[in-house]
């Protein structure tokens, strides 16, 4: 994690970190205001709350209640050396707690990050750098031999050159990433999460089999990502590059939809308008640019090549985004590696998907067949040794298809974790069933796993299948486990052979589209010194539903986004405006602004937590409509999520609006007992909410400019490296 450092006052200093702000100051026996804790203080609190939050988090998987336990920790300090102290943690716990979670929490706190890390002793680095942001993978720790060549199938280049050349790509376009975490809790599964150190919202999760194939797995990823623009979905990228030359790819091309909001002849084809478009009811405005809003250029459009016949056609970059997400795209040492790996991953989730939808019970695996793939067994058995059953099952459908599935059971919770895994070679396919299992996760993680269901309309509803594409914590159907499969067992095999199995199995992958009669249309991206493509399967590898395009489409963003950014300029026309708007457009109230109007707002703010309904109360407030206001913090105290901070306002504005449109009381009367209750500075909050000197409390002024929006700024500036090392390749051109 980068920590940048700035100077204050006297002895004050202020580290930033993420959306955080921590200030540290030196008491006042050292020349310091004691303003704040000391950075020791920092340090030595650390620990204590790094063993408190395992302590919480055992207790919470097991229904254990914590306000009765008390945690402490003292230092004690050598009187002959200062440096050797000795952290005692001592734990109170009441008397109902069993003798197996007495050990359980003490063995929790000796899991501490914090303790780990102090004990294994850190290496401290100390140096002079001209520029901090020059050393752009200084973060990237790994130091792979320069001498090894470590081949992993499917890639075409040793892992220690794949990750040497994603590095360098990464830094010659000024990207500072850093690994935030790494995790190995079974033998032969690693995974790590990697992140840009400057805009921690740009992130991916590697996995594999080894330290160093999930690194070159989470690199591969980080790439794949940024040259299909993924990070930057369904944000707004502010005005200067929508009004740039081009916004997504220098090849984009912008068409104006036709009379009556027709879609323009020049954008997909036959085929594609047969499953996006087959009612007629696809207008032109459904497709405009989120991420621009750019309604005056039209709809942005990219190029793909039509795998049938090298066509080149063009897909709204608005459909793509909406429909597709992450899937379809990967970044590879050459292209047929970035093929295979792309169409892997649509099989995979096409398949899972077809067997979740058809609850189609798996064969399983034979033993002697797991017996050939020793790595994984290992994995396995460091699972089932935790107390987690798992079935391994073939997923190719009778050989159909490169998939594999490996399920995790939870006896403690009743929980269970369908893993699926696709590639040619099913050694690989079953390893990344299992890598995927545990990417990321704890075992405490593995006991907030959804139980199986014999309710089919649980396991079929789109968000579930929309959960499972996420991190394949959806809901499975009890079906799935029953020991009369659908299918017989294959030993599979669609792996190439000799120096070119990579294009060899990318052209069977494509086969295998067009045996069902499935268009593909890819778009190749190298113009940021690393290839990758993206892969679209119009009617298969799509996330999200072809009905979302008119009825849940990230462009409504467009109707709110320049009057709730401008929401302190507006006057009462535009805020009853505004509000209609809000009311007519059939959202969630729950749904978040930054959501809604594609903003990364600091979530430690109330911008970062603002919903629908809570705009509409601030915008009531703002045109002094009590009656409404009344209702909708009534509504938000009984249904609020919020923070106690923000809670306790509601609680105090909702006693002042009763008084207020209580003819019998009298305001005056009971301000004082409501200022002993909830504090002046909060009662002079509310007062002014409602006499309209304070309007649209907790929510900072900005605009379209994005002033004060720091999160925000933070990963435009991320895309506009990307975009200025697009137009200096095309300028080389």
């Amino acid at each position: 994690m980068e920590i940048k450092v700035n100077f204050l006052d006297k002895l004050r200093l202020e580290a930033k970190f993420d959306d955080f702000t921590v200030i540290a100051d030196q008491p006042i026996r050292y020349k310091g205001d004691g303003s704040a804790p000391g950075p020791f203080d920092y340090f030595l609190a650390s620990s204590a709350l790094c063993a408190a939050y395992f302590v919480k988090l055992y207790c919470v998987t097991r229904d254990i209640p914590t306000e009765n336990i008390r945690l402490s920790q003292n230092n004690i300090v050598d009187p002959e050396n200062r440096y050797q102290q000795i952290f005692k943690i001592q734990v109170e716990l009441p008397a109902d707690i069993s003798e197996k979670d007495r050990q359980g929490i003490l063995r929790s706190i000796d899991r501490c990050t914090v303790k780990k890390v102090v004990q294994a002793g850190p290496e401290f680095v100390i140096e002079e750098v001209e520029n901090l942001d020059a050393d752009a993978q200084a973060l990237l720790v790994l130091n792979p031999s320069t001498e090894a060549a470590t081949y992993i199938p499917g890639k075409d280049l040793p892992l220690e050159q794949t990750i040497a050349n994603m590095s360098g790509v990464l830094a010659n376009l000024g990207i500072r990433i850093e690994i935030a975490s790494w995790r190995n809790i079974v033998p032969n599964v690693w995974s790590l999460h990697i992140r840009d150190a400057h805009s921690p919202m740009c992130f991916t999760n590697g996995k594999g089999s080894t330290k160093e194939s999930a690194l070159a797995s989470a690199l591969g990823e980080y790439i794949e990502r940024i040259n299909c623009n993924h990070f930057y979905a369904g944000q707004f990228w502010g005005e200067e590059i929508a009004n740039a030359p081009f916004v997504h790819y220098p090849n984009e091309r912008w068409f104006k939809p036709g009379p009556k909001d027709a879609l323009p002849a020049e954008i997909l084809d036959e085929y594609c308008l047969e499953i996006y478009n087959p009612d007629g009811e696809l207008c032109g405005s459904h497709l405009i640019d989120t991420n621009s809003g750019n309604v005056e250029r039209g709809i942005c459009s990219l190029p793909y090549v039509r795998q049938s016949d090298g066509k080149v056609v063009y897909f709204p970059s608005n459909l793509v985004e909406n429909l597709f997400v992450s899937n379809g795209m990967s970044a590879g040492n050459t292209l047929a590696e970035a093929q295979v790996q792309c169409l892997s991953e649509i099989f995979e989730r096409a398949v899972k998907r077809e067997i979740l939808e058809g609850e189609i019970t798996l064969p399983d695996v034979p033993q002697e067949v797991l017996a050939k793939y020793p790595g994984v067994l290992a994995g396995i058995a460091g699972l089932e040794e935790q107390g987690f059953p798992v079935l391994v099952k073939d997923a190719s459908l009778g050989g159909v298809y490169p998939v594999m599935c490996v399920t995790l059971m939870n006896p403690r919770t009743g929980g269970v974790f369908a893993s699926f895994g696709a590639h040619p070679s099913l050694e690989v396919a079953l390893e990344r069933s299992l890598t995927e299992l545990l990417q990321g996760r704890s075992f405490e993680g593995l006991n907030d796993l959804p139980r199986p269901t014999f309710a089919s309309n649980a396991v079929t509803e789109p968000n579930n299948f929309v959960e499972h594409f996420i991190d394949s914590s959806g809901v499975v159907s009890w079906r799935f486990f029953s020991a009369k499969s659908d299918f017989d067992f294959v030993e599979w095999d669609f792996s190439g052979q000799g120096e070119d199995s990579n294009a060899e199995e990318a052209a069977t992958l494509f086969g295998i589209l067009a045996d069902m009669g499935k268009e593909a249309y890819m778009a190749v991206y190298d113009d940021l010194g690393a290839t990758a493509c993206r892969i679209l399967v119009p009617g298969y590898s799509e996330i999200y539903l072809v009905e979302d395009l008119i009825w849940d489409n990230t462009n409504k963003a467009l109707l709110f986004r320049e009057d709730i950014l401008n929401l302190h300029r507006l006057d009462d026309d535009a805020l009853e405006a505004l509000l209609e708007r809000l009311e007519e457009c059939e959202l969630d109230d729950y749904t978040e602004i930054a959501t809604l109007i594609g903003i990364r707002f600091d979530e430690n703010t109330v911008w970062g937590q603002l919903t629908i309904i809570e705009l509409k109360l601030l915008i009531h407030l703002a045109l002094e409509q009590f009656e409404p206001a009344l209702e909708l913090v009534e509504t938000l105290l009984q249904y609020n999520d919020n923070t106690l901070e923000r809670g306790l306002f509601f609680q105090a504005l909702n006693v002042v609006l009763e008084v207020e449109l209580d003819d019998e009381l009298e305001l005056d009367d009971y301000v004082g007992n409501f200022r002993r209750m909830y504090g002046n500075e909060r009662m002079d909050a509310v007062l002014g909410s409602v006499d309209g000197s304070v309007r649209f409390f907790g929510l900072t002024p900005t605009s379209m400019k994005l002033e004060g929006l720091d999160r925000h700024e933070r990963q435009i500036d991320s895309y506009k490296k990307l975009h200025a090392a697009r137009a200096k390749a095309v300028a080389a051109q």
